[in-house]
């Protein structure tokens, strides 16, 4: 009965489709969980712990100290992904597959003594990815903390370069200084408002890429949509552990709010490139 309800007759295809559904002919695949890769070569900084084990850190989904992404990995895993990390550099097979894909505060020499800087055939791979449906988050540093000629090589591709500064600096704990109010502002920012950065560089647009949050004129955060993809830009880690986890921010700053916004926002524009 079911094998000739299924096939096409008078009755219009969707009926049929749903009819297939409801007695067992037709299985509907789940979705399969994107996945958001986190680039650990460029960001390829290592310490001895407490133990006197080498560990890598610094913006590592392991990391579970101040200096980690081990809570805004939480937040991509709570909202369906699967977090992953690339050590090696980028190429079209290994970007296959991955729906997002973040760059953290590359290194220089005086974080690493042998930095593995961007080269012109990695942008090359990155921006075909975006045009086929990646997303991109450039996440940089003050000019004291990160690399900036060759994350600028990449970062030009899509309109966005990052200024050689130090901007939104704070003394001490006075975080009123490194306040911004992001007024709710959407579509990425939805429901989030006071955010925390301090000591980023600021951005300049040309495009495709446009301004989404200024203060006082300086560009704080760009996006640029490239292709089937797009790529968001800041000037600063910005989510890792130390503003996020609530016990050093006052209660009034949004952001672990505006973590989870990033993060919805990032995963509704990515795309599994599987061709």
């Amino acid at each position: 009965m079911s094998g000739g309800l299924c096939r096409s007759d008078n009755m219009g295809k969707l009926f049929v489709y749903i009819a297939c559904i409801l007695l067992g002919s037709v299985t509907l695949t789940p979705a399969r969980p994107k996945r958001v890769l986190l680039d650990y070569y460029h960001n390829n900084e290592w310490h001895t712990d407490p133990s006197g084990q080498l560990i890598r850190y610094h913006y590592t989904w392991e990391d579970r100290a101040n200096s980690g992404f081990s809570m805004l990995g939480e937040i991509f895993r709570d909202h369906g992904a699967t977090t992953d990390s690339l050590a090696t550099a980028p190429t079209a097979e290994n970007l296959r597959g991955a729906a997002v894909y973040i760059i953290v505060d590359p290194d220089d020499e005086r974080e690493v003594a042998r930095p593995n800087f961007l080269t012109s055939a990695e942008t090359a791979v990155i921006e075909g990815w975006v045009k086929g449906g990646g997303v991109l988050m450039l996440m940089g540093n003050d000019s004291a903390n990160a690399e900036f000629p060759h994350f600028n090589m990449l970062a030009e591709r899509f309109g966005i370069h990052f200024n050689y500064d130090d901007y939104h600096k704070v003394t001490g704990n006075r975080y009123e200084m490194g306040a911004f109010d992001l007024q709710k502002k959407g579509p990425v920012f939805g429901k989030s408002r006071k955010v925390f950065i301090k000591d980023l560089s600021t951005l300049s647009v040309n495009p495709p890429a446009h301004a989404y949050f200024t203060d006082s004129g300086h560009v704080i955060i760009a996006v640029a949509k490239v292709g089937l993809g797009c790529v968001f830009a800041v000037g600063d880690p910005w989510f890792y552990n130390e503003y996020m986890d609530g016990k050093r921010l006052p209660p009034d700053f949004d952001n672990r709010l505006a973590a989870e916004d990033l993060v919805q926002w990032l995963l509704r524009q990515g795309q599994e490139q599987d061709k």
